[in-house]
């Protein structure tokens, strides 16, 4: 890959997931190359890979819209999500260092203060999720698995979910915490891979209902 198409993947993809795009929008080479700001040499290049991951679609006509996920892919997502980082949780039953858990157990704190406002403060929500998951994967001492989870966690995605929790959804994940530190103090690797297998199902319920919800009708891409 070219430096070039390194570049208009990066852009393009933080657009896909964290701009303006709108799931089942049609785009084209030459809006992708603005946005890039490269020639549409490595666009093209670029958009192989993101076809790739699934982030982008070509209909049978040969355009390209924005992926605009079902319940099914949402689903996978997720069961893969569950089921990766349900295994990084439970090597990292057995690897956190007691200082580690102490972090968590203040992340989590953190966590519990954004939630227990009279208006939640979701940004600070998620930063302390973050940072609490992301301790979780590195104690898992797994580079593999590590790179695997950084292409489904993708923190636009976390920030739709979160969005569409209620105050109670966002105490429920606080919690959810709770338990996994008890489980990791305990050093008890099935308890944890337990407890962040039905975390992480609760979100892909809140995440799918609200794709739902603010679905409209597909275009070409559904041909």
């Amino acid at each position: 890959m070219t430096r070039a198409s390194d570049i208009a993947y990066d852009k393009i993809r933080g657009f896909l997931l964290g701009g303006p795009a709108q799931p089942g929008e049609q785009v084209t080479e030459e809006q992708l190359a603005q946005i890039a700001g490269v020639s549409r040499t490595p666009v093209r290049e670029a958009m192989r890979r993101l076809e790739n991951e699934m982030l982008l679609v070509r209909s049978p006509s040969k355009r390209i819209f924005v992926a605009d996920w079902s319940r099914e892919d949402i689903d996978e997502m997720f069961t893969l999500r569950q089921m990766l980082e349900g295994h990084a949780a439970n090597r990292a039953a057995h690897r956190l260092t007691a200082d580690e858990i102490d972090r968590l157990e203040t992340i989590n704190q953190e966590l519990h203060a954004a939630v227990e406002r009279d208006q939640p403060d979701v940004t600070r929500f998620l930063d302390a999720n973050r940072m609490f998951h992301e301790i979780i994967t590195h104690a898992a001492h797994s580079p593999r698995l590590g790179q695997v989870l950084a292409m489904l966690v993708e923190q636009p995605v976390v920030l739709r979910t979160a969005r569409h929790y209620s105050v109670e959804d966002l105490k429920q994940s606080a919690r959810d915490h709770d338990e996994l530190i008890a489980a990791f103090r305990a050093r008890d690797a099935g308890w944890a891979e337990a407890v962040m297998g039905s975390h992480l199902r609760r979100a892909f319920h809140t995440f799918a209902d609200a794709a739902e919800e603010g679905a409209g009708p597909r275009a070409e891409a559904a041909e």
